[in-house]
């Protein structure tokens, strides 16, 4: 599987994840999708260039969920 493959299979698990759970911290969608936390980053900037995800800060916590 290509680098890009990869990439875009884990924010197809982590748009999944949001649309389940609704809004989450990056850390808890790492811990509970198990995706490596660069694979995660790099998801999450592909989610935004999409404009499928949102990306709020409370506090010094990245809330992410879907638009």
């Amino acid at each position: 599987m290509t680098a890009i493959t990869e990439i875009g299979v884990a924010a197809g698990k982590i748009w999944h994840y949001l649309e389940k759970n609704g809004s989450s911290s990056v850390t808890k969608v790492t811990t509970d999708t198990g995706i490596a936390k660069n694979d995660v980053q790099r998801a999450i900037g592909w989610l935004a260039k999409e404009g499928k995800l949102a990306i709020e800060l409370k506090g010094r916590v990245e809330m992410l969920s879907l638009k």
